[in-house]
């Protein structure tokens, strides 16, 4: 596995969606997940999203850096 990089925000959204979360809402550049068991998370909306950021949404998510880069090469999604 690789270090954790910079991503598209639609690409770290369809991690999380891949995790069980689902887009509630978007106001502005604010998209709301949910989770029926998780925190739910706000992810800007901007063409990336740095690795401080990404970290903080992985914790938040109540899982780890590992597990997240294993569905990021699991489904390749472009």
């Amino acid at each position: 596995m690789g270090r954790l990089t910079p991503l598209p925000a639609w690409k770290v959204i369809k991690c999380f969606e891949k995790l069980g979360y689902e887009v509630i809402r978007q106001r502005g550049s604010h998209v709301r997940l949910h989770h029926k068991y998780r925190n739910p998370l706000t992810i800007l909306y901007h063409d990336e999203i740095g690795v401080g950021l990404l970290r903080k949404l992985i914790r938040d998510a109540g899982i780890t850096v590992e597990h997240f880069m294993k569905i990021l090469e699991e489904y390749p999604l472009a």
